[in-house]
């Protein structure tokens, strides 16, 4: 899907029929005559477009006829059985003289809260500062997510104590994956961010830089969060695996000690039906209930060893 926006006199992003200087194209999942389209008005190489679209594009600065590519990774969730799991998209920026494209294999949230709630001082005339604006939203996505799972960690810990079976231990899983992800694409941005400083064709002013050296420190930041939660993952889960093993361990104790006491009377009982010659015990009118009684008091004496045993 293609859509061209313009900025209003009111400092709002609008939509437009036709692409004007300093117009912001954005590209969503695009169609392929979409994408022909593209290439051929704005003479950009339509295998640019097509890799752009890659899941596994990698965040990289790129200079091709004045026109400057900037590659960053977004953070987005996936819900899957009630829960969330967190991954990677790529977002394509290419800044040229006369407007800019952004290009993502799907809709992303920063995009639309950029359309909706831009700040007063945003302009699409100014492309750099534009494009500083879209890394710092993505690093606020970052520091989102990565509270959202730390959360979620601290939910567990509290069933941590608990737990028997491993299906919370297969979700922690999916969040240490979702770290491992984190750290990859916020490296990759950060290096983005380095390029960017030094690279002549964008040439920023104080300004500018002042707005990138603090989009430096948020992506440092949210390196330093999510190195930080995957310590915290990692000894959690080692935790985890070790509660599940003693708690199930546990149970199996209860358990052969629970038989163990039951089988007392079942024993006890079973000497009755035997056609083995019991004396008078077998013709006793009381014979029932000294059994009944004999079994009940064995089986609180075996109770109470197993207990002072700490086995039951």
């Amino acid at each position: 899907m293609k859509t061209i926006y313009k900025m209003n006199d009111l400092g709002k992003m609008e939509k437009s029929e036709t692409f004007e200087t300093n117009n912001w194209v954005h590209l969503t999942s695009p169609s392929e005559s979409e994408i022909d389209e593209i290439s051929s008005t704005f003479h950009i190489q339509k295998r640019l477009l097509l890799k752009l679209l890659d899941r596994s594009e990698l965040p990289r600065i790129e200079v091709s006829h004045n026109n400057v590519l900037v590659v960053i990774d977004l953070p987005y969730t996936v819900e899957y059985a009630k829960k969330k799991k967190y991954r990677v998209m790529p977002l394509g920026i290419i800044l040229m003289k006369n407007g800019m494209i952004t290009i993502a294999n799907q809709e992303h949230p920063l995009i639309l809260d950029v359309k909706q709630n831009p700040p007063v001082d945003l302009s699409l005339e100014n492309k750099k500062n534009f494009l500083l604006y879209l890394i710092g939203k993505s690093v606020e996505y970052y520091l989102k997510y990565l509270n959202e799972i730390q959360e979620d960690i601290r939910a567990k810990e509290a069933i941590l104590v608990k737990a028997t079976n491993n299906k919370e231990l297969v979700h922690m899983l999916t969040l240490e994956k979702s770290l491992v992800y984190f750290i990859t694409s916020l490296k990759g941005n950060q290096v983005v961010l380095e390029k960017l400083e030094t690279l002549p064709i964008i040439s920023l002013e104080e300004k500018e830089l002042e707005l990138l050296r603090d989009v430096k420190i948020e992506t440092n930041q949210a390196i330093e969060m999510t190195n930080i939660y995957r310590e915290i993952l990692d000894s959690t889960m080692d935790t985890y695996g070790t509660v599940i093993s003693n708690n199930l361990n546990d149970v199996m104790k209860f358990l052969t000690s629970i038989t163990l006491v039951i089988s007392i009377p079942t024993m006890i009982a079973s000497f009755l039906g035997m056609n083995v010659p019991l004396g008078e015990v077998g013709v006793n009118p009381l014979s029932f209930l000294f059994l009944v009684l004999l079994s009940i008091i064995v089986s609180v004496v075996l109770i109470v060893i197993l207990h002072r045993k700490n086995l039951l």
